[in-house]
């Protein structure tokens, strides 16, 4: 008998034991279904607040993160004594530096060739006036000396004869004229069609590509030319 209730006894508490362990495997699967759906909840959001947002929205975050880290590095590098740039330079491989360096240049002077004249133009009077050095103390002594009214003319103001320029700025605009010869100069002319050039060639690009090879090996076809043209090559 004795024996009898203790297996009732034992058979009790491992049911309960099961039913324990069962509950608390179910909470636990609560608590990571509870975590679960807030962890899909806020990504939802988060996919939709991306969603909202400019599309270069990722690029201009990277950007101004990059340029908050070149403000640092700058400051770190300025308490120190360093120049930036060199320090900079140091820690990039020459072929990003050079590409920096490029792109930088075409930044100071954006000449993509010819667009059209009023883009000539306005580049021209860009660099022009980037070269200026104004003297302030001449301006104010022009202004006191023609006046006001003769200094900011309308249209209805006659200002020939009226402006008086100093010895100083006629040379600076002579200088000015000779750089721009000498620069001028060092362009490459068009070069002209000679009439009497013997033609060897059946179109334009066998043209260029004549000039090549007699570029690089006319000096060992001299001969040969010479004797087909004469007759007497064998």
């Amino acid at each position: 008998m004795s024996s009898q209730s203790q297996e009732g006894s034992s058979g009790t508490s491992s049911s309960g034991s099961k039913m324990k362990d069962f509950n608390q495997r179910f909470r636990d699967l609560h608590k990571l279904r509870q975590k679960a759906r807030k962890e899909n909840h806020e990504q939802v959001v988060e996919e939709d607040r991306r969603s909202k947002l400019p599309k270069n929205h990722e690029a201009k975050k990277e950007r101004d993160q990059w340029q908050v880290k070149e403000l640092q590095d700058r400051k770190e590098a300025e308490d120190k004594g360093l120049n930036y740039e060199r320090v900079r330079n140091l820690e990039m491989s020459a072929d990003v530096t050079e590409k920096l360096e490029q792109k930088r240049k075409r930044k100071k002077n954006p000449d993509q060739g010819f667009a059209s004249y009023e883009d000539m133009t306005l580049r021209q009077h860009t660099r022009l006036t980037a070269a200026l050095d104004p003297d302030l103390d001449s301006y104010k002594k022009m202004k006191e000396c023609v006046g006001g009214e003769q200094f900011y003319p309308t249209a209805d103001t006659l200002i020939h004869g009226n402006h008086y320029p100093t010895t100083s700025a006629m040379d600076r605009l002579v200088k000015d004229v000779h750089g721009q010869v000498k620069r001028r100069e060092q362009y490459h002319r068009r070069r002209l069609y000679d009439p009497d050039a013997p033609i060897d060639y059946i179109n334009e690009k066998n043209k260029k590509f004549n000039k090549k090879l007699d570029k690089y090996y006319g000096k060992y076809t001299e001969d040969i030319k010479d004797d087909l043209e004469r007759g007497t090559a064998i």
